[in-house]
Parts: structure tokens; C-alpha cells; sequence
């Protein structure tokens, strides 16, 4: 099945990274966990993308990927980005700012770029060769080492779960 490509692949393209795009478009699959059992893959190399915001007086955003299947610890989180605290952004919230969808939110190609921390498990090259996140639309699925995820967007790895 031919894949239409989405403004995540055409940016990764213009990079020259490589990836695999990969779609479960034609599933029932809704959460991070159960798109992970419909490509065939463990749930700690599919990550989904978070966007936050910092409670400071002029609040800053921040873009967060985890494992599909852990939950984002906020303390942490705040930890790893300087700030006392942040919380997630309303849904309503999130096409506006970021140009994406609930469910269809990549960390490459948003409105404006935000400080992006992936969990630490990203960076052990045994474990994640490469990891799975949205392509920007629901029903596709990026695969790319993480490292090369690191030429086109500024990130970190830190214990956010």
C-alpha cells in the first residue's frame, strides 16, 4: 500500500534522514499501546509526543516523548526543562499552537519549535534502534533512529516517566 506522504516525511526528506513510514490507518487502533500491537512492535519503542506548558510568568511550551505505554511525570518533567512545574495543555489548545491534532502530533513540523525532551530510553541504541512517533496525522507512524530524529529538531534525553 502506497503511504501519502505528510508534512512530517517531506521535512525529514528536505533533511535527508532516513525513516520508514509506516500506517495503521485502516485499524480500530486508538491508544499509543494498542497502534504499537497493530505494527507489530514493543511499546517501549513507540513514543507519543506531549505538549506542556511551564507555569512561569511568561509561560514557555515544551514538547515531551514517551513510551506509549508509561505516564508523563510532570515533576520530572519540570525537572528536566528548569521550570518549578508545568501541566498539559488543553486539547483545544493543541491545534492551534502546534498545527496538529490530538493523536496526530509529531515533534517535527509544529507551528513553532519548543524545547523537546524524549524519555532516556530513546538513547539506548540496543533497546530502541530506532522509535516509532506520529507522522503528523492519525493513521501514520515514523520510524527513525533517534539520533537522526536529533538533526532535525533539538532534543534531550531525561527520566520523564
Amino acid at each position: 500500500m502506497k503511504i501519502k506522504k505528510t508534512n512530517v516525511m517531506r521535512l525529514l526528506d528536505q533533511a535527508k534522514i532516513e525513516y520508514t513510514a509506516h500506517t495503521y490507518a485502516d485499524t480500530e487502533a486508538i491508544s499509543g499501546v494498542e497502534v504499537a500491537d497493530v505494527l507489530g512492535q514493543d511499546p517501549v519503542r513507540v513514543f507519543k509526543t506531549l505538549v506542556t506548558v511551564g507555569a512561569g510568568k511568561a509561560p514557555e511550551h515544551y514538547v515531551f516523548m514517551l513510551p506509549v505505554a508509561e505516564e508523563l511525570d510532570l515533576k520530572k518533567a519540570a525537572a528536566a526543562v528548569g521550570e518549578k512545574s508545568i501541566q498539559m495543555i488543553k486539547s483545544k489548545e493543541l491545534l492551534p499552537l502546534t498545527g496538529y491534532i490530538h493523536g496526530g502530533c509529531s515533534p517535527i513540523g509544529m507551528k513553532k519549535q519548543f524545547p523537546t525532551t524524549i524519555h532516556m530510553t530513546a538513547a539506548d541504541e540496543e533497546l530502541c534502534p530506532t522509535i516509532f512517533f506520529s507522522a503528523g496525522k492519525i493513521g501514520y507512524q515514523i520510524e527513525c533512529a533517534p539520533q537522526d530524529l536529533a538533526k532535525v529538531i533539538p532534543l534531550r534525553f531525561a527520566e520523564i516517566v
